[in-house]
C-alpha cells in the first residue's frame, strides 16, 4: 500500500463574493491536469508546539487555547506557553491508522463545555475495534460525564480506514466520516451498515428527523451520505455553509467531494483508481445514481486535513482549498473558480507528512505534522 501511503506510518475557499463560491456538484469532474506550481515561500512558518508524534484533530477554545490529540490517546491543551494533558481520556484501540483522532468543541461551548473527540475503540464486543464518537464536559483540564453518542459496528481487527473528521453546520448538526474499515465490497453501498459513510446527529448524539434514511427499517439512521472511502478531510464552506469532504482513494482516485443528503458517492463501484498491486477492480468512473467528484488526484496526494481560507489578510490566497499532503509532504492549496480548480501550488514543501490543516479563531492557517508539530502559517 505505499504507492498512496496514507497507511505509511503506524500502518497506515472562501471569498466575499460569490464568484469563489462552490457551485452545485453537478459538472464534470475534473481531473489532476492543473498544473502545479512550486513553492513560492512567499509566507512565513511559525512553530506553535513542536516535538510531537502525529497529532491529529485541532480546535481551539473561546478563550483562544489551542486544543490538540496524539493519535497515541492523548489530548492537550496549549495555553500559549505550555501544554497541559487533559484527563479522562477513554480506552482508546490502538491498531494501524486506529488510534485518538479528531476534535472539536460545541458552537456553544461557552454555555456548556462540551467537547467530542472521536477514537477506536473495542466498545460492542468482538475482535478488533471501530470508529466511536464521544461527548464530555471539559471541566478544569479533565473530560468529566462523558458518554458515547454513536460506535460503529461491527468490531474489526483491520487497522485501515477509521475516518475521522468532525465538522458543524449552520444549524447545529455535528457531521462526522467513517472510512470503509478494509472491507470494500461490503460496507460502503450498504446503508444497513457502518463504514464508508459520512454521518450527522444532533450535539446530543440523537437522529436529526430529516436525515435521509430515517424511514426504511433497519438502516443506519445517522448516515447522511455513503459509498465514501476513507475521509480523512471535512469542512463546512464559511460562505455557502455546504459540507466538503476529501476522501482517500487507492492508488489514485482521492476526490473532493460536495457531501449531500442521502447522496452515493460511488464507493468502489466508480473510481479513478486502481488496486496498489496495479490490477483494476472496476472498470466504470461513472453511473446513474452515483455522485461525481468536483476534482481528484492521479496520482494520489494521500489526503489529510481540510480548511477553506476565508481571511482577506491573506491576499490572492483568500477563497482557496487547502489540503494536506500525506505521500508529497507539503500543504496543497487550490485555487478555485466556483467548483474549478484552477490552479495548484505547494506551501510548505518538505515539511514531513501534513496530518492536518485548520483555520484558526485568528484567520490564519494553522497545520499539523507529524513527527514535528503544529505550525502557523502567515502572509508575507
Amino acid at each position: 500500500m505505499s504507492s498512496c501511503k496514507e497507511s505509511s506510518k503506524n500502518n497506515e475557499m472562501a471569498s466575499t463574493t460569490t464568484s469563489n463560491e462552490v457551485a452545485e456538484n453537478s459538472d464534470a469532474p475534473q481531473v489532476d491536469d492543473v498544473p502545479l506550481i512550486d513553492d513560492q515561500k512567499n509566507y512565513s512558518i511559525i512553530p506553535i508546539v513542536e516535538d510531537l508524534d502525529i497529532p491529529w484533530g485541532m480546535t481551539w477554545l473561546p478563550n483562544g487555547d489551542l486544543i490538540y490529540t496524539e493519535k497515541e490517546g492523548q489530548l492537550y491543551k496549549f495555553n500559549g506557553t505550555k501544554s497541559i494533558e487533559i484527563n479522562g481520556i477513554p480506552e482508546v484501540y490502538l491498531r494501524g491508522q486506529g488510534g485518538l483522532l479528531d476534535v472539536t468543541i460545541h458552537p456553544q461551548f461557552e454555555k456548556n463545555n462540551f467537547i467530542y473527540i472521536s477514537y477506536a475503540s473495542k466498545i460492542g464486543g468482538g475482535d478488533g475495534g471501530n470508529t466511536t464518537i464521544a461527548r464530555a464536559v471539559l471541566k478544569n483540564d479533565k473530560l468529566e460525564d462523558l458518554e458515547v453518542l454513536y460506535k460503529a459496528m461491527p468490531n474489526s481487527k483491520k487497522g485501515q480506514h477509521f475516518g475521522s473528521r468532525f465538522t458543524w453546520d449552520r444549524e447545529g448538526h455535528l457531521y462526522f466520516s467513517i472510512g470503509d474499515r478494509g472491507n470494500r465490497d461490503v460496507n460502503p453501498q450498504d446503508i444497513y451498515r457502518d463504514c464508508g459513510k459520512i454521518y450527522r446527529i444532533n450535539d446530543d448524539g440523537s437522529i436529526p428527523v430529516d436525515n435521509p434514511f430515517v424511514d426504511i427499517a433497519g438502516a443506519k439512521t445517522a448516515i447522511y451520505s455513503y459509498g465514501n472511502r476513507n475521509p480523512q478531510g471535512m469542512t463546512t464552506h464559511p460562505v455557502t455553509g455546504k459540507i466538503i469532504a476529501h476522501e482517500h482513494g487507492p492508488q489514485g482516485g482521492d476526490e473532493i467531494n460536495i457531501i449531500e443528503s442521502g447522496k452515493n458517492y460511488g464507493w468502489p463501484v466508480i473510481s479513478y483508481g486502481i488496486n496498489y498491486s496495479g490490477t483494476t477492480f472496476t472498470e466504470i468512473t461513472e453511473k446513474e445514481g452515483m455522485e461525481q467528484p468536483i476534482y481528484y488526484w492521479v496520482p494520489s496526494i494521500a489526503p489529510s486535513g481540510f480548511a477553506i481560507i476565508n481571511n482577506p489578510a491573506y491576499q490572492e490566497w483568500n477563497g482557496n482549498f487547502l489540503v494536506g499532503a500525506l505521500k508529497f509532504q507539503y500543504l496543497e492549496m487550490l485555487h478555485m473558480d466556483g467548483n474549478r480548480v484552477t490552479k495548484r501550488e505547494k506551501i510548505a514543501d518538505k515539511i514531513g507528512r501534513l496530518r492536518n490543516v485548520k483555520i484558526g479563531p485568528d484567520g490564519l492557517i494553522y497545520i499539523a505534522v507529524e513527527g514535528k508539530g503544529i505550525f502557523k502559517i502567515e502572509k508575507k
